[in-house]
């Protein structure tokens, strides 16, 4: 690929998010309709356009390239759901650069045996890529599936890809990441309200069960839950001590990749103007970008009190 066309690419993929999301075909097995069969036993396999190469030469041995046949196709399964957020297709630069033009890209959870009538799953219509160019295809929002699919309906037709690269993060799963995160806090009040149990899975919320977390009563006061790594937040469960309600009202959630004595710059998910006693409230974070997750209570002197901190998301790589 030549400098300029790289450089637009590390451009883009740089300004997408605070990190560069993965190429997450490079893990993937991919698969097609009928392999192109004049071209010796290395040449034209499936796989070749998810082995990381762009090259766009077809004797180079990096391209894929199906027999001519009706509505040929390409698929590449990338193991698990994920949220895809942008397909990058590069085409074939010495020969028939023409052959893209017209196909179809999708993206589905499940495996179609036949690539007709889901059209709801098509994130893309390729009108035509320039010989050895990539395409880039931004969604409008990240799409979930497990399959990306390049499908070229008509007769007679050849489908060749040089490179098929999906950028994206692993689909949520419902699962509460805090539990397997190491929660610290400003200070401690007591034994009985250590910060690990806000995310004991334990939703007792009377303090004296020792469920819950609990700080002295001092300036500003803060929880963290470190997640180890950067995940993609997108709500956050606080469940609120029955015996002191009030010391919630205030807080804010903080999501970000600085830890607690400087998370203050960390971009803001929530303010808690209040939680029922003994209530659950849910907030929404939109899939926020940060290893912790941090409820401070600014220029308050509190006990700052949790019972319970859920947090939903997926894991970025």
């Amino acid at each position: 690929m030549k400098t300029g066309a790289v450089l637009l690419l590390l451009v883009f993929l740089g300004t997408c998010s605070a990190y560069n999301l993965q190429n997450v075909a490079l893990r993937g097995k991919a698969t097609q309709s009928q392999r192109f069969s004049g071209g010796g036993e290395v040449l034209a396999a499936a796989s070749n356009a998810i082995d990381g190469n762009r090259d766009a030469t077809f004797s180079s041995g990096s391209c894929s390239v199906t027999a001519k046949m009706s509505n040929p196709w390409w698929r590449v399964d990338l193991l698990e759901n994920y949220m895809v957020t942008t397909i990058i297709i590069t085409n074939r630069g010495d020969c028939c650069a023409d052959r893209i033009n017209g196909a179809e890209v999708h993206v589905t959870k499940t495996l179609h045996s036949a690539y007709s009538g889901y059209s709801n799953c098509m994130v893309s219509v390729i009108s035509r890529i320039a010989p050895g160019r990539p395409h880039i295809i931004t969604l409008k929002k990240p799409v979930e599936g497990r399959f990306v699919s390049v499908f070229l309906p008509g007769s007679g037709k050849i489908l060749q890809l040089c490179e098929v690269e999906v950028y994206g993060y692993r689909a949520p799963t419902g699962f509460n990441l805090a539990v397997l995160g190491k929660a610290t806090q400003s200070s401690l009040y007591s034994y009985q309200c250590d910060a690990y149990h806000a995310i004991d899975g334990n939703h007792a919320t009377t303090w004296g069960e020792g469920s819950c977390s609990c700080t002295k009563a001092i300036l500003s006061p803060w929880w963290q839950l470190d997640l180890g790594k950067i995940h993609k937040v997108n709500t956050v469960k606080i469940t609120n001590t029955k015996t002191y309600p009030t010391y919630l009202n205030g807080a804010e959630i903080r999501i970000g990749n600085s830890p607690a004595e400087t998370g203050t710059n960390n971009p803001r998910c929530a303010s808690i103007s209040s939680i029922p006693s003994g209530f659950t409230h849910e907030f929404d974070c939109k899939g926020m970008d940060g290893r912790y997750v941090i409820i401070i209570a600014p220029g308050k002197t509190v006990y700052l009190t949790l019972c319970e901190v859920e947090v939903y998301g997926s894991r970025l790589d």
